[in-house]
């Protein structure tokens, strides 16, 4: 398993980004996926994605400091991931902070661990700029 972490200021009010993310946001935002279905639940969202011939749900949940998701089920490209995106007041603005854990979940698990980190973390800042390009 890896985790990676990549942050950025936004130029807008915590309440704001808040609204911004949500679920299926989040998985537009990150650009490898595209969410198909959200369904609300008593502990927060699953969301079908899909796209490039596999699909499989994220389970979302809200935090007193942003959002929590991960991957459910066996369905996904990973063996393992999650996600925790946090936000902090910052100046004038908001921190939101990407931190997220892989596991490719295939042989020398070194390798393929960093391979899949790698691609997490271009998800990750990805995302972030989107979002602060939706709400400059």
């Amino acid at each position: 398993m890896r985790t990676v972490e990549v942050s950025r200021f936004v130029r807008a009010l915590p309440a704001e980004v808040e609204r911004a993310l949500t679920p299926a946001a989040v998985v537009e935002y990150e650009g490898s996926f595209e969410a198909r279905s959200v369904e609300e639940t008593d502990d927060g969202w699953v969301v079908d994605v899909g796209g490039a011939g596999v699909a499989f749900p994220l389970r979302f949940e809200a935090r007193e400091d942003g959002l929590h998701y991960e991957q459910a089920g066996d369905g996904g490209p990973l063996a393992r991931m999650e996600t925790t995106l946090s936000l902090a007041p910052e100046n004038e603005g908001t921190r939101v902070t990407a931190t997220s854990t892989v596991a490719a979940g295939m042989p020398l698990a070194a390798v393929t661990d960093r391979i899949a980190a790698w691609k997490r973390k271009g998800e990750l800042r990805r995302a972030l700029r989107a979002l602060d390009e939706d709400l400059s």
